[in-house]
């Protein structure tokens, strides 16, 4: 398998958190690959006709995207760890992980308003807003149970590490002590530690 692969991309490190934690990370081979809100990616374009990363090439030539099928794709191969199979316990991982793709979104057009556009075109009305919608989402994570190991609970943590790499000054965990808490165990987790963002 081939993946289109970005060590700052919080979407890609959940791809590889789930492949560790399945123990399927070596039989991905990881293709660096740039992408700007900007700029086409004329190589990506011709797999992915979204020009995003992840994108994964299975064995058998077929790509797929984005992260939540990659990763249920990566589990069904293992057997079915991380994503529940059926009732209540795969919808509550479904609803996290949905809860923390969408506070991801939000955080990275906020970076791409920081760190792509001109200073002197930045809207700040826009990444306040950006900003309001990834802390009630935070806010609600709080509330989430996120015992166990799922798709949910590694896309939280996944989370929690971008705004750490991103915005270090956010202050979430004097907002949100129990989330604190729970990141500190998943934090150090192998699978965590060998995925993390390349640092500065």
């Amino acid at each position: 398998m081939k993946l289109r692969h970005n060590p700052a991309s919080p979407f890609v490190r959940k791809v590889m958190v789930c492949a560790h934690e399945l123990g399927l990370a070596g039989r991905i081979e990881l293709l660096n690959t740039a992408v700007s809100p900007v700029e086409a990616n004329a190589t990506l374009a011709d797999e992915n006709p979204l020009m995003k990363i992840p994108a994964l090439v299975t064995d058998d030539g077929e790509v797929l995207f984005d992260s939540p099928v990659i990763c249920e794709y990566l589990d069904s191969l293992a057997g079915g760890k991380l994503f529940p199979a059926s009732g209540k316990a795969r919808w509550t991982a479904l609803r996290q992980q949905a809860l923390g793709d969408g506070i991801l979104d939000a955080l990275i057009l906020c970076r791409y308003e920081i760190a792509a556009r001109p200073e002197e075109k930045r809207f700040d009305g826009w990444t306040e807003g950006q900003m309001k919608k990834a802390h009630q989402g935070l806010a609600a994570l709080e509330q989430e149970d996120l015992s166990g190991r799922t798709i949910g609970t590694v896309t939280a943590g996944c989370t929690l590490g971008y705004l750490d790499f991103r915005f270090p000054n956010d202050g979430w965990r004097t907002r949100h002590p129990k989330l604190a808490e729970w990141y500190k165990g998943v934090e150090a987790l192998p699978s965590m530690q060998a995925t993390k963002p390349p640092a500065g």
